[in-house]
């Protein structure tokens, strides 16, 4: 019988990928206009596969697809066709599965579904509060949703959500794929709440009658902020935590760019704290790239050992 995702998750702890932006900037790649990593579908997929590649190679069980910030609105405004944006954001799916197939272990593969803040490419996704009516909010995420579903992802990584309306939105939308599991994660600013204002224990309240919601965190957070929302989360829900912090740095919305130094891998001793707290799924965000995923897999298989698992 094949194990479903949630079955794997409870014999964590286990690592996840890390940032794919930042990667992609270290070797090269000019990301500076509106579709941000999405654009390299269109120009240059095999960098994307070979930065999957390499998360593999760390040690990654999950890796997210590069359709964070890919959407028909997005394609379509680069002078695109509905069809060719469809397209391009299967692509990103198939790209995953290729460079999951040569793990050595069973690789698990996340189609991102991110904020609709970041479609509009100023960095909204860490301020929401869009001004959107929530009808529309579900048909836009519903409408990717579809496309992603088609290519057969294991799960959806609904990330970097930056509001409790939006995640209203989210779930409405993720009802009609119930046979899909997914994670949903927040962006937050403080160490008790999202972006846009609101308590994190909220989201554990919202999720709890969904059924395919099978974890939910924080991502794309400074690591600072997140033993307290792991804390806060697992005290308000039993299901497992998922956890991506970025290196540490503030994202300049206008310039789209990190600004300061960030950390290159996660403190083991936080790792600890975080696993103990519930966190069954551990990966980094940007800034965060294959060198500490790598040290992750070394900690989480420790801690694995340790417990028995």
């Amino acid at each position: 019988m094949t194990q479903s995702f949630a079955e794997w998750i409870s014999e964590g702890p286990w690592p996840i990928d890390g940032g794919l932006s930042g990667e992609l900037e270290k070797r090269g790649h000019d990301l500076s206009d509106s579709l941000w990593s999405a654009r390299l579908l269109r120009d240059a997929p095999e960098a994307i596969a070979e930065v999957h590649r390499d998360y593999v190679d760390a040690g990654a069980r999950v890796l997210i697809s590069a359709s964070y910030q890919a959407s028909r609105v997005g394609f379509v405004a680069q002078g695109l066709s509905n069809d060719e944006a469809d397209d391009l954001m299967r692509l990103s799916i198939a790209l995953a599965h290729q460079e999951a197939a040569n793990g050595n272990d069973k690789v698990w593969v996340a189609a991102s579904v991110g904020p609709y803040g970041a479609v509009l490419g100023g960095g909204q996704e860490y301020v929401g509060n869009y001004g959107v009516a929530h009808d529309d909010l579900v048909t836009f995420h519903r409408d990717r949703l579809a496309v992603l579903a088609s290519a057969n992802p294991d799960l959806f990584a609904c990330e970097t959500i930056p509001d409790m309306v939006e995640v209203r939105a989210l779930l409405e939308a993720l009802a009609d794929f119930s046979h899909i599991p997914a994670w949903i994660t927040m962006s937050a600013d403080t160490s008790e709440t999202c972006c846009a204002g609101q308590l994190i224990d909220e989201l554990a309240s919202l999720v709890a009658d969904s059924p395919n919601v099978v974890a939910i965190g924080v991502n794309c957070t400074k690591p600072e902020f997140v033993t307290s929302l792991v804390s806060i989360l697992s005290a308000a829900t039993s299901l497992p935590l998922v956890v991506y912090p970025n290196a540490g740095r503030v994202w300049d919305g206008e310039n789209r760019s990190w600004i300061g130094a960030g950390l290159a891998t996660l403190p083991a001793i936080a790792v600890n704290e975080w696993v103990g707290q519930g966190t069954q799924l551990i990966g980094g965000c940007c800034g965060l790239g294959p060198e500490a995923i790598q040290q992750l897999d070394v900690d989480l298989a420790a801690l694995r050992d340790s417990s028995g698992k």
